[in-house]
């Protein structure tokens, strides 16, 4: 056979967006078809998108998705188009890719098994189909066939595995495609985004080109398509073990196209990015099409001058820089609906970002002149209007008025959490405002460390719109912080490197750290990993951490059961998270990926079995 030349495909679709996302599948046909490809596959439920939820469950939705591809077959003049979307059959619905030929339909296939585990409950809206089973189905007054069939197109034969088909391993449908001689298998996915995911889908892509000996084609979605998922837009070819081509993740482009010819030899390979890349280039992402899809005019961030909002304040500022860089200042400001800068600004970037992101350092008695400099410092060096007021006035009235109605005075020594959460409470009304004022979006602050722990004030550091870093432990954040200084060259880091995370919500000569209230975060990541990513239990925990960590035994345990006993007891704060982005390998969140009840034993058995070792 002589090669033949096959693209694939990333859109950045949104749900229920149906001319957009049709004119996304439109203009990526188009571009491959200019590029003279003859095969074009798309991603997995692309004419949708993956993230409609419930959606999938209605009648008509379906229906829309079968009209929507109606519009897109005759778009597949002398090219082959693969592209993803849901099709019922009576009271079921399977997650299917239609094939068209110049511009024919040449029919379905399903979907053979589901992905049911972290961020995914596919079980919830579609049927696995069973393999090799073919039916008719009628579309347009015509049957076509539907099921686990391959196609065939020059003499190659090809055929699909639907994402998490390509993860099942040795049931896997890959096997069977390799039974039938096929020479080319599409893996249309919508595989979502976490960090270091990538070398994973890499080895799979190398593995499977060689254990099945034929081409391995990968084509992924692209964006925050719904609010908490990101999807990297990955497009990889691979044969005999060997990655052939691979393109630059986490664009901000609309689509993006790839194309390669069917032969042994190595093209474009974009390197795999460190950790620390991957979360600034998810992150930025994830706000550029919450901020637009939203259609919101900014955020709106309450500047502490830690860590944790600072993290969030460089993200904005490499929101704007990416967009600027790869859409053009044009572009970039046509997406998010805003006003082109004067032509005498010398700094774009930093313009934008003044436009963008509006923060506030809200200071009470127990507020350190180190954290407001570092706030300060930071704002102006990205551009980011700052104000800066007291709230020791708010703090203090709502005091007096709960010492009145019970009849005496709060003191550290007895009413500690509560003289805390009031200020962290106090702080939420008033920045609210602001971001209602300017018509954005409040970015909430909490991390996952403190979200495993409730080391945070529901109604305080908890308010926002979207929770950018609840899926991120704080132990990578601090170390991102250091290596963001020097890599994304933001000098305004310098002050909030210097500083020990702290809430500062006692009074200084308390000298309150996070570390000294709860335990070291290293620690943390190393509980939450083994609790919570690999479900193990107290004892599991210990017996594990002891010969890894150079802890005593009695300390470690001291930990775990603070660990445990904090976990339990905050699952209510972890229902009421703002939605937050899935940005690691596991988060905290239950309307994503880890459940757990609100009302429990609290491991009580477990915890009492450490004493007795």
């Amino acid at each position: 056979m002589s090669p033949i030349k096959i693209a694939a495909a990333t859109v950045n679709q949104t749900p229920l967006d149906w001319s957009g996302n049709l004119d996304r599948i439109i203009r990526a046909i188009r571009e491959a078809r200019a590029e003279e490809a003859e095969i074009l596959c798309l991603p997995e439920l692309a004419i949708t998108g993956y993230g409609s939820e419930d959606l999938f469950l209605s009648y008509w939705f379906p229906k829309k998705a079968l009209e929507q591809l109606g519009k897109v077959i005759p778009e597949c003049e002398n090219i082959t188009v693969a592209v993803g979307l849901p099709v019922r059959i009576q009271d079921k619905v399977y997650n299917c890719v239609a094939v068209i030929e110049n511009a024919k339909l040449l029919g379905f296939v399903a979907k053979q098994y589901m992905a049911i585990d972290g961020v995914h409950y596919e079980f919830r809206w579609f049927t696995p189909w069973q393999a090799h089973e073919v039916i008719q189905f009628e579309f347009e007054g015509k049957n076509y066939p539907l099921g686990d069939q391959i196609f065939e197109h020059k003499g190659w034969k090809y055929g699909f595995e639907i994402c998490e088909d390509a993860w099942r391993g040795p049931i896997r449908p890959g096997y069977r495609l390799a039974d039938r001689k096929v020479d080319l298998i599409f893996n249309p996915s919508a595989s979502h985004f976490a960090m270091g995911k990538t070398k994973e889908r890499y080895e799979l892509i190398s593995d499977s080109s060689r254990i099945f000996d034929c081409y391995y084609c990968y084509a992924n979605l692209l964006g925050n398509e719904a609010g908490r998922m990101i999807f990297d837009g990955e497009i990889m070819l691979g044969k005999s073990g060997k990655i052939l081509s691979r393109n630059q993740l986490l664009s901000f482009e609309d689509f993006q196209v790839k194309s390669f010819w069917l032969e042994e030899k190595e093209q474009e390979i974009a390197p795999i990015l460190e950790k620390e890349k991957e979360f600034v280039q998810a992150g930025s992402l994830a706000l550029f099409d919450y901020l637009r899809k939203s259609k919101s005019k900014g955020f709106v961030l309450s500047l502490s001058g830690g860590a944790d909002s600072s993290t969030i304040a460089i993200l904005v500022s490499e929101m704007v820089k990416r967009g600027i860089s790869e859409l053009g200042i044009v572009l970039f400001c046509k997406k998010i609906n805003f006003p082109l800068p004067p032509k005498e600004v010398e700094d774009v970037a930093k313009y934008m970002v003044g436009k963008l992101l509006t923060t506030a350092y809200q200071g009470t008695k127990n507020s350190s002149e180190d954290t407001f400099n570092s706030a300060k410092t930071l704002a102006e060096s990205i551009g980011a209007v700052f104000y800066h007021w007291q709230i020791e006035e708010e703090v203090s009235s709502y005091t007096r008025k709960i010492e009145q109605a019970i009849g005496r005075k709060l003191t550290w020594e007895k009413d500690d959490i509560t003289l805390q959460n009031i200020q962290a409470r106090t702080r939420s009304p008033i920045i609210w405002m602001l971001a209602n004022i300017n018509n954005a979006l409040l970015l909430s602050t909490s991390n996952r460390s403190e979200g495993d722990v409730g080391y945070a004030t529901m109604d305080g550091d908890t308010s926002g719109s979207i929770s950018p870093i609840a899926a991120v432990d704080k132990y990578f954040i601090l170390q991102w912080l250091s290596w963001a200084e020097k890599n994304l060259d933001q000098p305004g880091l310098k002050l909030v490197n210097s500083l020990q995370p702290t809430a500062e919500l006692r009074p200084l000569e308390k000298t309150q750290t996070d570390e000294k209230d709860l335990m070291p975060y290293s620690v943390i990541v190393e509980i939450e990993k083994l609790a919570i990513r690999d479900k193990r239990s107290p004892m599991d925990i210990f017996l594990i951490l002891q010969d890894e960590l150079e802890i005593a035994p009695e300390v470690l345990k001291e930990y775990i059961k603070k660990f445990f006993r904090l976990w339990s007891r905050n699952q209510w704060k972890r229902e009421r998270l703002a939605p937050s982005f899935h940005l690691d390998e596991f988060n905290v969140d239950p309307k994503t990926w880890y459940r757990f009840p609100i009302l429990s034993g609290g491991f009580a058995e477990e915890l009492e079995l450490l004493d007795h070792l």
